[in-house]
C-alpha cells in the first residue's frame, strides 16, 4: 500500500475513534452528558465537512467548517550558503555571473516578520485545507570570512502565498495533528520567489470547562521541519547590501582584500586559479567598496539551506466558543526560533 494511502487510512480510523469517544474515558462524563446528548440531536445541513452529520450523531462536537485566521509570525534561523557566483554592473563595467567557489562564510541568518491571512475549510472531520496570503519584511545577514571579513545586511519587504493541509484526530481530550504546506515568499530584491516547504507534527491535550463544554484550553508539543528552495538569484546595489559601517571602513576592507590576494602563490595551481577568478570578479567589487560606490550593482547566485531543518515547538490555544479561538506557539528547541500569535474566527456558510 502506498504511504499516502496508509496516511489517509490512519486518519480516517483516528477520526472515527474521535467521533465515538469525545473524552478520555470510554464513558462520557456525567457533567457533560447533557451537552453530548444535545449534539446527537443536531440536524447538520452543511455540505462540509463530509460525514459531518454522522459525527454529530456520534456525539462528536466538530468545529464550524469555515474559518478565517490572522497570524503574526516571527522566525529567525541560521543559513548555510554554498555554490556562490558573483557579477558586477556599473556605468563602465558589466561582469557576468562567475563562480567563486573559494569564498568562505561564517554564521549567517535570516529573520522575518509576516502577517498572514489563512482561510480554511474542513473537508472531512479529520482533514482541513487552507490557503496562505501574507505581507512582511525580512532581514538577511551574511558574514564573509574569506577573502576578507565582511558583513552584509539586507532588509527588504516580502509577499507570501501558498496552501496546505492538516490531518487531525484523537481520543478524548488527547489529539494528534499532522500539517504540511508549501509557500512562495517573494523578497523585493530577488528575481524569483523562494519556495518554503513546512511539515509539522503536534500532540496535545484539551482541558474542557466543566459548565461550558464548548469552551476549552489546549496545550501541545511538537516538531517542525522547514526546507528552503536551494537556488537564489538576484542583484543588489552595494548601498543596500552593506551597512553604513562598512563604507566607513571601506579603504581598510579593500586593503585587507588585497593583502589576502597578494598572499596567494601564483606558482601554485590552486592559488593561480583563485588569483585568476579574483581578478576577474572580486577585485572590481572590492575596488567599488574601497571607492564607497554604493550605486554599483552586485549580481549573485547561490545555494542555501537552513542550518537545522527540525526544531521543537510548544503551544496553547484558548477556545472562547465555536466562533473564536486564540493561539500562541513558540519554536524554542533547536537553531530556529519562532513565535506565532493568531486569532481564528470560524463560521457556518
Amino acid at each position: 500500500m502506498q504511504p499516502l494511502k496508509i496516511f489517509f487510512l490512519f486518519f480516517v480510523l483516528l477520526g472515527i475513534n474521535t467521533v465515538s469517544a469525545q473524552y478520555a474515558t470510554t464513558k462520557v462524563r456525567s457533567k457533560h452528558q447533557a451537552y453530548t446528548d444535545s449534539l446527537k440531536q443536531v440536524k447538520y445541513d452543511n455540505v462540509l465537512p463530509i460525514w459531518g452529520q454522522k459525527a454529530y450523531k456520534k456525539g462528536f462536537d466538530i468545529p464550524y467548517p469555515t474559518g478565517a485566521m490572522i497570524n503574526f509570525v516571527w522566525v529567525r534561523q541560521g543559513l548555510l550558503i554554498d555554490n556562490i557566483s558573483l557579477g558586477l554592473k556599473t556605468d563602465n563595467t558589466d561582469i557576468p555571473l562567475t563562480e567563486v567557489d573559494f569564498i568562505k562564510f561564517g554564521n549567517n541568518y535570516s529573520e522575518a516578520n509576516t502577517v498572514l491571512f489563512r482561510p480554511d475549510i474542513w473537508v472531512f472531520p479529520f482533514l482541513n485545507i487552507y490557503g496562505l496570503f501574507g505581507l512582511g519584511s525580512s532581514r538577511t545577514e551574511v558574514n564573509l570570512t574569506i577573502p576578507t571579513e565582511l558583513r552584509s545586511v539586507v532588509d527588504q519587504r516580502l509577499t507570501t502565498y501558498g496552501f496546505g493541509a492538516t490531518a487531525a484526530g484523537g481520543i478524548g481530550p488527547v489529539w494528534i495533528a499532522v500539517d504540511a504546506n508549501i509557500s512562495w515568499s517573494k523578497p523585493e530584491l530577488l528575481d524569483d520567489p523562494v519556495t518554503v516547504k513546512t511539515f509539522g507534527v503536534r500532540v496535545g491535550h484539551n482541558f474542557v470547562q466543566d459548565d461550558k463544554p464548548y469552551r476549552n484550553f489546549g496545550v501541545w508539543i511538537g516538531a517542525m521541519k522547514v526546507t528552503l528552495g536551494s537556488e537564489t538569484v538576484g542583484a543588489i546595489q552595494l548601498k543596500d547590501a552593506l551597512p553604513p559601517e562598512v563604507f566607513e571602513r571601506a579603504q581598510e576592507i579593500e586593503a585587507n582584500y588585497f593583502e589576502w590576494l597578494n598572499s596567494l602563490n601564483p606558482n601554485n595551481p590552486i592559488d593561480a586559479r583563485k588569483i585568476e577568478i579574483a581578478n576577474e570578479v572580486l577585485t572590481p567589487i572590492f575596488e567599488r567598496i574601497g571607492a564607497a560606490d554604493g550605486d554599483a550593482i552586485v549580481r549573485y547566485s547561490l545555494a542555501k539551506k537552513v542550518k537545522e531543518p527540525w526544531n521543537g515547538v510548544i503551544g496553547a490555544q484558548y477556545q472562547l466558543n465555536k466562533n473564536w479561538m486564540f493561539r500562541a506557539e513558540g519554536g524554542v528547541i533547536g537553531d530556529r526560533k519562532s513565535l506565532l500569535l493568531s486569532v481564528n474566527w470560524r463560521f457556518l456558510l
